[in-house]
Formats: structure tokens, sequence, C-alpha cells
């Protein structure tokens, strides 16, 4: 237990305590890591806490675990998370002998935090922050994908505008509507036009008449 005294053992103590506690939030270890995250820090605590610092520097560490675990399951946004993130730090470093030490610790939590993601490659994930991540790749095969087939089947085709292009408007095409984009061009309604490309859900028109001037 002395060798907390050592400012690096205790980046190493808290390093390896915020990996597994993050970690428990990140993948489903079926608690490993919360035990293990939790036995790490309760040796971090027990040793540095004085009748000065009290109790409450650990309640202040648990405040910010808890806001952490909060924003990852409702909130989804990160700041409440950014919240109890510092709220941990400060219940680290306070009870901490000196300076040094201090931010030694305040460093092993962040690096302990950030090296945890690593966990997301082996283990599965939990729904945590699912909202600020796109979990599922959006494929052809799922029936995704980032030009509309109906579109592509579009180009070289022949329609007449049935709206002003400036330079936007809406075109025919085969008894079908469609909005779609001049590029510089401003066309009036009537112009028969050719869709020269498809870029997504947008589709790009010309006026026929240019082509044949050339």
């Amino acid at each position: 237990m002395e060798m907390l005294e050592i400012a690096s053992i205790g980046f190493l103590v808290v390093f390896l305590g915020t990996l597994f506690l993050i970690g428990e939030i990140l993948v489903k270890v079926k608690g490993l890591f919360g035990l293990l995250g939790i036995g790490i820090m309760t040796i971090y605590f027990s040793y540095h806490l004085t009748g000065e610092t009290g109790l409450w520097v650990v309640l202040l560490y648990i405040l910010g675990l808890l806001l952490f675990i909060v924003d990852g399951k409702v909130v989804n946004d990160g700041t409440i998370a950014s919240l109890g993130a510092i709220l941990m730090v400060l219940g680290l470093a306070i009870p901490a002998p000196n300076v040094i030490y201090g931010i030694l610790a305040s460093m092993g939590f962040l690096v302990g935090g950030f090296s945890s993601l690593l966990f997301l490659k082996v283990f599965p994930a939990r729904n945590m922050w699912s909202k600020m991540t796109l979990k599922n790749k959006l494929s052809s095969e799922e029936g995704y994908n980032s030009i509309n087939e109906t579109y592509v089947q579009l180009i070289g085709r022949k329609g007449v505008t049935v709206s002003p292009f400036r330079p936007t408007g809406t075109v025919k095409i085969d008894d079908e509507l469609y909005s779609a984009t001049s590029g510089s061009q401003w066309l009036s309604e009537g112009e028969e036009i050719e869709v020269v490309s498809v870029d997504g859900t947008r589709i790009v028109v010309r006026r026929v008449e240019q082509d044949n001037k050339e």
C-alpha cells in the first residue's frame, strides 16, 4: 500500500481502475470489468482518504460516474458525461498528496478512459450513446444506398420542365414528376431537358437545345 505514495504508481492505479470502470459501461462483460474497476479504485481511495478530505470526494467521484452513465443511456449528447468526467477527475485529484500526484492521477483517468474504447473492438458493445453513432452499416443489401437506383436510370432520359428553374424546379419525365436542378442554368417552364447526372437524390438536368446548337 505504501507504494501508492509514488505518483507514477497512482497514475497506474487510476489508469487501470478507469479502464475497467468505463469499459464496463461500454461493453458487455457480465460485470467482470466493473468488479475489477471498483476494487482498484477502492484501493486508491482507501489509501488517500484522510480526515481533511473525507468521504465526500468518493461521493463526488460516484456522482460523476452516475452522470456519465445517465448521459450514455438517456441524454446521448456528451454534455452531462463531460460534467461527470470533471467531477470524477476532481474526486481523484483532491485527495492526492501533492500537485504532481494530482496531475498524474488526472492523466491516468483520461488515458484510461480513452483506452477503454479499445474494448469495443473485442467485446459486444452496450447500447450507450447510440444516438451519436451509426451502428448499422447502410448497405445496398439492406436496402440502403446513397444513390437512388431509380434516379440513376434517369440519366440520359429527356423530359420537360413544369416549373421555372432558378436553378431548381420540377421536371416531368415519362409522366413522372421529379425535383431537379439545372446547375447554373435558368430554365423556363415548358423547356425540353435531359438528365445529365444523379448525385444521391439530386437530379441534374440541362436544356436539350444547347446540345443541338453545339
